[in-house]
């Protein structure tokens, strides 16, 4: 068989994983703790399965091919939703609403890069960023980062080269879960703009930021949109992950070249999906907020629990929105150590070596836990599990 993109490019991580499951079988007292992937398992609340069904029935258009850049009244609320929250202007022509976030991702990378181009990603990654990089024939750049987790604009200027394209942040991070402070993301949006780059800023987990008001100004800039990509997920805020719908704000010109893109993938987004989001958007405010709170409550849970895996040696590195992202105490890679957890411990977790280019040594000290679906009784249970660890 001929090496292709595809070929050259790793598995999918969270499927990789899941394999490891195959020949463990988990006693009834200590049923599996999946910590491994970042999606609500539950399905959307009642009164949107309620209000979908009503739509399946008496929507013809929820059937149907519809435009490819999305509902156009989709488009007019995110516009609506995204200047109120940011405290910027756009238009309902700056709004692309894609199938799932990732596809928002490839299509602008599809859109602003070429073959041989290059984009900087911080590490660790999201490994989804850098699986369509490779497919794409578009060299992934990591730019290392601090102890904080969150990168600096000095390390990013000195990667910057003729073949660059673009920067790609992801806040609240996957996976180390920290929230760029909002000067941090206006200084990547300065250097982009000298540069001539863009700035794509992944917000699929805006919704459980932890901080009150706006997390960032980059929408109170007049020019934006010469510079910034802004990419997010409704699959997230509405348990919408089977229903694929995500979206792209962005300068027109921009989203005119995505919209080839899209129109050739997958000629347009999912119909029912769109008119859920949108319903969503109209009506389940204090359920997000809710929702939110919850998951901030999770996310408390595993700090206030933490000295007792620190004790052991364990290091918090970084946690919010879905994440924790620690640093482990033994003397194997993490790799290893992820498919131990699943027959010594009952743990699901990903290894910080699926975040990272092959040999980075940081990689192999890192897990990745996320807490969505696991309560404050299932994060203690899981810290009990981690505490008790012996290889």
């Amino acid at each position: 068989m001929a090496i292709t993109r595809t070929s050259a490019t790793f598995a999918p991580p969270v499927m990789e994983a899941r394999r490891w499951l195959d020949s463990v079988t988990h006693p009834a007292n200590r049923p599996l703790i999946n910590v491994s992937q970042a999606a609500p398992v539950d399905p959307p609340p009642r009164q949107m399965l309620e209000a979908m069904a009503q739509i399946v029935v008496e929507d013809p258009g929820a059937h149907l091919y519809g435009p490819v850049l999305g509902l156009p009244e989709l488009r007019a609320a995110v516009a609506n939703h995204w200047s109120t929250a940011y405290g910027g202007a756009i238009s309902a022509d700056q709004v692309a609403i894609t199938s799932g976030c990732n596809q928002a991702f490839a299509a602008t990378i599809a859109a602003v890069c070429t073959e041989g181009d290059a984009v900087i990603l911080p590490v660790p990654y999201y490994f989804n960023h850098r699986m369509w990089l490779d497919m794409a024939g578009v060299e992934t750049v990591p730019l290392p980062v601090g102890n904080d987790m969150v990168p600096t604009v000095e390390a990013c200027a000195a990667l910057i080269t003729d073949r660059t394209r673009a920067i790609a942040l992801v806040s609240p991070n996957n996976p180390a879960g920290v929230e760029y402070p909002a000067d941090t993301l206006a200084a990547f949006a300065a250097l982009a703009r000298k540069h001539g780059l863009k700035l794509i800023v992944d917000e699929t987990y805006r919704d459980f930021d932890s901080r009150t008001g706006a997390p960032h100004l980059l929408f109170q800039d007049e020019d934006w949109a010469e510079t910034l990509v802004h990419l997010y997920s409704f699959s997230k805020a509405y348990r919408l992950t089977g229903h694929r719908v995500g979206a792209i704000v962005a300068d027109e010109a921009l989203l005119a070249e995505v919209e080839k893109f899209l129109d050739t993938v997958a000629i347009c987004p999912n119909q029912l999906g769109q008119r859920a989001a949108l319903w969503g958007m109209e009506n389940l405010g204090n359920w997000l907020a809710g929702e939110r709170r919850e998951i901030l409550d999770r996310r408390a849970a595993i700090e206030e629990g933490f000295p007792r895996l620190a004790a052991k040696g364990w290091k918090l590195l970084g946690c919010g929105a879905y994440f924790a992202y620690m640093q482990h105490p033994f003397d194997i890679p993490s790799d290893v150590l992820a498919q131990q957890l699943v027959a010594k411990a009952g743990v699901l977790a990903l290894p910080g070596t699926m975040f990272m280019p092959d040999g980075d040594p940081d990689g192999a000290r890192q897990l990745r836990i996320a807490f969505a679906n696991v309560d404050r009784a299932g994060i203690d249970a899981l810290f009990a599990r981690l505490e008790n660890l012996s290889l």
